[in-house]
């Protein structure tokens, strides 16, 4: 008796994943234009709904649709902006005043062109070079004192590097 319950307890939960399994892949057949619930979004961004829910009532340029119920839904231009607020936040240090800020003296489109991800084909050629980590541009606030000795640590031993490989 204790075997075929076993048996029944293991089918159960290979019919349970396969049920999961299956509806990711329908989640990830919606078109790029199509609208994102909430749990979508926090999937895709990997944080947390009420994350979400938080960062609307401290952007106001987060405003996903409300439908019956208070489901919200996301346009493809609302995730983009999380994703924008997200690397700003998790990625390049930004505290929640700062990336208001940014919105706020940028507007939406601004934060979120220039948080879009850097391809490697667009300057990879060698052409630019940076002496400083002025050069990269980062916000002031975005660094601390320790990161911006780390990241000049580094651009040093990148120089001593590029000095070698141009020498042979």
């Amino acid at each position: 008796m204790s075997s075929q319950s076993y048996t029944m307890q293991e089918n159960y939960e290979q019919v349970a994943s396969k049920k999961q399994l299956e509806k990711r892949q329908v989640k990830s057949k919606k078109s790029s234009s199509a609208f994102r619930t909430i749990s979508e979004v926090a999937e895709h961004l990997n944080v947390q709904q009420h994350v979400l829910r938080f960062w609307e009532t401290k952007f106001s340029y987060v405003r996903p649709l409300k439908r019956g119920g208070g489901r919200r839904y996301y346009r493809p231009e609302d995730v983009n902006l999380l994703e924008s607020i997200h690397h700003l936040l998790y990625t390049e240090g930004y505290t929640i005043k700062g990336v208001q800020k940014l919105l706020k003296d940028k507007g939406k489109n601004g934060v979120v062109q220039n948080n879009a991800p850097i391809s490697r084909s667009s300057g990879s050629s060698g052409s630019s070079k940076v002496s400083s980590v002025q050069d990269l541009k980062i916000p002031a606030n975005a660094l601390g004192a320790r990161n911006k000795f780390l990241l000049e640590s580094v651009l040093g031993d990148l120089e001593d590097l590029r000095a070698l490989l141009t020498a042979v």
